[in-house]
């Protein structure tokens, strides 16, 4: 074995050893494997080639001792035992064999796929999507994709989400939409849904081979997502300079920023666009429940009665289920035991929660006295029905301990606030009938009682967020000229906070009272009724947690986002309908007009006809460029005049001089001198009063 162990490494001459004894010990069989391989010379040419030679290979020794020549791997040839495990014929193996030897059998390769982690989640997420467009349940879908993990992916779910709804119709597709506004912030991230249209904008083209209306619809749920919140304004902007201008994703962002985005009422027609919206009144649900209430009393059918109220997807405002059951069984004694049996089994399936019930119980007991007067007998059976409850334990023991302490202590305005409140509240309504601003304000001021200002706001917008739109937007067109006209900003200021005192009493009837009461807050910012600072000195006065303190970082973060002035003032259907990029257009020119030898006057004209009182800092910004261009300080005299006539507040001029300042390093490369001329600006608008003595000292919140 000398000649053959020259090539072989260590490890190949330990198997050689081990092959060797194992083919003395199985030696006793003829036709083993083992004893054929001892039959055969290992032979390895000069040059110490890993290879076996031919002659090694194909010529075994027949039984006459000749050598002859065989087919390749022993296969054939006269005088030959056929190939070394040669498997045509039958098994040579026998298991049941005592001399059985589990070594002598063949190896297997046993190829495995290796998954790929994404696909897998591709896969599960479509099963999940199919799941949530048979059922509807937002919760569940929610549930499935924790559990499911893996929250990189994220993105890939979003796009499957959309896609497979837009080859579907338009219930899917809403469902889509409600589903990611569900599952944002506390699910999904901002930046993974937008990571997620990014990826869709991307499969465009092809999905538009599936999909006819491919550009239209996927348009549709971007604007979709605009208006609900979960994608940024800015992300249009941002996602055209990803994608191809020859690219159908290109279009996608031009057909959802000018058909949809910029159309006038345009958040009420996206939300409705597909049969679904947020907007559903107070009156429809109440409705609803009394008509649920009235059937179940005929049937009985108490399955069938869960099974409506969890269709109603109001779990918010079970409490008003709650009160009218207890209602009904009060007005129809026959129906009490059925009533009871409903919140009971209601209150079991965890269909309707302690808090709701205990709210529909505190609600009934502070309507009693009213309830009286149609129900004689109304307190007795109210006080006969709270033990039971208990009892039976589909309503807290607490109730009765909150009810002791509360029941005694009312808030009784005294005669002249009662009268006030009902003259008011006459005086809103004719306003809302008429929308005669003058004749509001004449009507106030016959009343003679400024003092109660803060109480008008707060009926006002009460009054305005249990009714449409347009209801809304004249209240907040009614408090710009309220603030010119009569009302002081400490009135409105604490207006506001007499309406997030008493927040969370507002939600019990107002299904959407926190982004209503948002909305009017950021609204009043940027119609200057309120500063920034009005903001922290409301929430400063609010105890932490509450929800009035949540609606306050609410309103802080819409006035925060980009252009945030111009959706706001759009959030009710108001606002020019113009876009961005018109209005800085039209801003350029005016201010062009000016400084080529316009009027101060006509320009101040032209200003306040653009009619975006919240984008006059854009004047201010442009103004200081064209002045450092132009090396002629003119626009200073228009900028003073605008001041002069509060047509730019202290605010506007504060968020223009910081865009300068912010944007100083880029200006500075087309004006080598901006960083002098700005200074020089910034201490005349200092002395003129257009800024605050402190500005430029601290951190400046351009918004």
């Amino acid at each position: 074995m000398a000649s053959s162990e020259g090539f072989l490494t260590e490890e190949q001459r330990e198997r050689l050893t081990i092959a060797t004894q194992n083919s003395e010990v199985l030696s006793s069989s003829p036709k083993s494997p083992s004893s054929l391989l001892s039959e055969h010379h290992i032979k390895a040419p000069a040059g110490g080639k890993g290879a076996v030679g031919v002659a090694g290979r194909h010529v075994r020794r027949t039984h006459s001792g000749k050598l002859a020549r065989v087919k390749k791997d022993g296969a054939g040839g006269k005088g030959t035992w056929g190939k070394l495990l040669d498997t045509d014929g039958e098994a040579h193996l026998d298991r049941n064999d005592p001399n059985y030897d589990s070594g002598e059998e063949p190896y297997q390769l046993v190829g495995s796929t290796v998954s790929d982690p994404l696909d897998d989640y591709k896969k599960a997420v479509v099963s999940i999507i199919e799941e949530y467009f048979s059922t509807g349940d937002v919760e569940q879908a929610a549930s499935d994709l924790r559990e499911l993990g893996s929250t990189q992916y994220l993105p890939y779910f979003v796009k499957r989400l959309v896609s497979m709804a837009m080859d579907r119709h338009d219930k899917e597709k809403e469902m889509a939409s409600v589903l990611l506004s569900a599952l944002y912030a506390d699910v999904i991230s901002s930046s993974q849904i937008c990571q997620g249209f990014v990826m869709l904008l991307e499969a465009a083209d092809d999905l538009e081979v599936d999909i006819l209306d491919a550009v239209d619809v996927l348009a549709l749920f971007i604007a979709r997502a605009v208006v609900d919140d979960i994608l940024p304004p800015a992300f249009l902007t941002r996602a055209k300079k990803t994608v191809l201008e020859t690219s159908k994703g290109f279009q996608v962002l031009q057909t959802a920023e000018k058909s949809y985005l910029s159309a006038p009422h345009h958040a009420e027609l996206v939300e409705r666009r597909w049969g679904g919206t947020t907007h559903i009144t107070v009156e429809e649900v109440k409705k609803k429940i009394s008509d649920l209430l009235r059937e179940y009393v005929e049937s009985g059918d108490t399955s069938e009665a869960c099974r409506c109220i969890r269709e109603l997807s109001v779990s918010f405002f079970h409490h008003e289920v709650v009160k009218r059951a207890l209602v009904l069984a009060m007005e129809t004694r026959t129906a009490e035991p059925l009533i009871l049996k409903l919140l009971k089994e209601a209150s079991e399936e965890g269909l309707i929660s302690s808090s709701q019930m205990a709210k529909g119980f505190s609600r009934l007991a502070e309507s009693l006295d009213d309830l009286a007067l149609d129900i004689p007998s109304a307190k007795s059976l109210f006080e006969s029905l709270v033990p039971r409850a208990i009892s039976e334990g589909w309503l807290d023991e607490s109730f009765l301990k909150s009810s002791f302490e509360n029941g005694d202590v009312e808030n009784k305005d005294d005669e002249k606030v009662r009268r006030y409140k009902e003259e008011v509240v006459s005086i809103i309504h004719e306003y809302f009938l008429s929308d005669d601003i003058p004749e509001l304000i004449r009507s106030l001021e016959d009343l003679g009682s400024p003092e109660f200002n803060p109480i008008f706001l707060k009926k006002l917008i009460t009054l305005a967020m249990d009714r449409k739109n347009r209801e809304k937007e004249m209240a907040s067109v009614l408090l710009s000229a309220l603030h010119i006209e009569i009302f002081s900003t400490e009135d409105i200021v604490n207006g506001f906070f007499m309406l997030l005192e008493s927040a969370e009493d507002t939600a019990l009837d107002i299904l959407d009272a926190s982004n209503e009461l948002a909305l009017f807050l950021a609204r009043a910012v940027i119609d200057d009724v309120l500063a920034p600072l009005n903001l922290e000195e409301i929430g400063c006065k609010l105890p932490p947690n509450c929800s009035g303190s949540e609606t306050v970082h609410m309103a802080r973060s819409l006035i925060a986002a980009r252009h945030a002035g111009e959706r706001i003032l759009r959030c009710w259907g108001g606002g020019t309908g113009w876009a961005v990029e018109d209005a800085k257009d039209k801003i350029q020119k005016l201010l062009e007009e000016y400084e080529s030898g316009g009027v101060v006057s006509e320009a101040c004209q032209c200003i306040r006809d653009l009619g975006m009182p919240f984008f006059n800092h854009e004047v201010v910004k442009k103004a200081l460029v064209m002045a450092m261009e132009k090396k002629n300080d003119r626009m200073l005299d228009l900028l003073q005049e605008c001041f002069g006539e509060g047509l730019i507040t202290t605010n506007q001029m504060t968020k223009g001089f910081s865009r300068i300042k912010d944007g100083m390093d880029d200006l500075a490369l087309d004006i080598p001198n901006a960083g002098e001329k700005y200074e020089f600006y910034l201490e005349h608008a200092k002395k003129r009063g257009w800024l605050v003595p402190t500005f430029g000292s601290g951190a400046v919140d351009a918004c």
